[in-house]
């Protein structure tokens, strides 16, 4: 019976993955014949109209000081874009993270912890009516080690606290709390609010908005329709816009449209580099040049995937296989097995996949090939002085920064 019931589990889930996978096609427009894209397509869009509605409404509240922000007494970077997904922000927030570090800020980076592993609400509120407090953060790292797993913690956090020793990574949805529990308990000095555009109750010094030069605004439409959070009028709030995905070759239309809402943000365009293939049990690392001619199977559950697949084409990897999951799949087991399995049938030399889905992996379940991630890193092209700028500007006291 409890077979028949695992079974019928699995089925459901397969159907609804099938279904959410379908529907972000046609989000990002990658399905646009036939009549049941027609009319999912029709669903979505009279949807973003009333999304319209809710985001300017909640912006003339915070205008028009009706809702508020709070100010923490500190710097705060927001690092943040006006679309879902695909931007590249945790390099560019590692980075930043990084810069700030090295010269002299006890940072902390402040994250939702999107699809993280919660406490249950009940227990919340137990806590609240039996001890007077609230949950506080999660605290991904304290700045000597990491605390929690993917899991708990989600993707992006972890992978940021694995990557920057010295830097606290906390986890709330309510990140005003998480930014006083960091100046309180680590005596934080910067803050960095990791996907903070939109976190508009947190007070920000500098606005630091991304822009995937490769698909920039995806077909101009608002969410759930397009892959727009709020109009791109909303540019002019940033105090610079960094051109992720570059490959450094001017593109006077989306310069112009950027000019015509943000006249003064300086733009800084940058690349996402390969650096080299790392084995995801970290005792490998191989050159970039191990992939040419490699026979290779590849997956990932990215908002992007074609940059991924891209990047193993331009090294001139054989992709025998490839298989494309929805942005922070939580693998099954079932499919991990099934992608292992996969490898021994089509006689591959190696798996590769993403940093952040190396993190979703099951340590008991071992490959029949070597495994490994692409580690990016970001590669500033044009606007060098500016980043420096940005970052000198921070980290130097105002006295000393004139």
């Amino acid at each position: 019976m409890s077979s028949k019931i695992q079974n019928f589990q699995e089925i459901v889930a397969d159907k609804a993955n099938k279904f959410a996978t379908f529907t972000a096609d046609v989000i990002y427009d990658r399905r646009q014949n036939g009549r049941a894209v027609e009319f999912m397509a029709s669903c979505l869009y009279g949807l973003s109209f009333i999304f319209h509605a809710l985001v300017r409404l909640r912006w003339y509240l915070y205008q028009n000081r009706i809702m508020r922000n709070k100010p923490l007494g500190c710097l705060v970077v927001v690092v943040g874009n006006l679309t879902v997904g695909g931007t590249g922000k945790t390099p560019v927030v590692e980075k930043f993270a990084r810069t700030l570090h090295d010269r002299g800020r006890k940072v902390a980076i402040l994250s939702r912890g999107y699809k993280s592993k919660n406490e249950a609400f009940y227990k919340q509120i137990w806590r609240k009516i039996s001890h007077g407090v609230e949950v506080p953060p999660k605290v991904v790292s304290d700045g000597k080690q990491v605390l929690l797993d993917s899991l708990v913690a989600g993707d992006e956090p972890y992978m940021l606290a694995k990557n920057l020793p010295g830097v606290v990574v906390l986890c709330d949805k309510n990140r005003v709390k998480a930014g006083s529990y960091a100046i309180r308990n680590f005596g934080c000095d910067t803050l960095i609010l990791d996907d903070g555009f939109q976190y508009l109750r947190l007070k920000g010094s500098l606005n630091l908005l991304l822009v995937d030069k490769t698909n920039p605004f995806g077909n101009q439409h608002l969410l759930p329709r397009g892959i727009l959070r709020e109009p791109i009028s909303h540019l002019k709030r940033a105090s610079y816009i960094l051109l992720t995905k570059s490959d450094g070759k001017p593109d006077d239309t989306l310069l112009e449209l950027i000019r015509e809402h943000n006249p003064s943000a300086e733009i800084i365009e940058c690349a996402h580099q390969p650096q080299y293939l790392e084995s995801v049990d970290g005792s490998e690392r191989l050159p970039l040049s191990a992939l040419k001619d490699a026979r290779i199977g590849a997956f990932s559950g990215i908002a992007s995937p074609e940059s991924f697949e891209n990047m193993l084409s331009a090294y001139d990897a054989k992709i025998m296989y490839n298989e494309r999951f929805l942005d922070h799949h939580r693998f099954t087991e079932r499919e991990i097995i099934g992608l292992y399995e996969r490898a021994n049938a089509e006689q591959i030399d190696m798996i590769v996949t993403t940093e952040k889905d190396a993190v979703r992996l099951f340590d008991w379940i071992k490959p029949p090939v070597p495994l490994y991630y692409l580690r990016l890193e970001i590669d500033i092209l044009s606007g060098e002085e500016d980043f420096k700028q940005a970052a000198t500007r921070i980290c130097l006291p105002r006295n000393e920064d004139r």
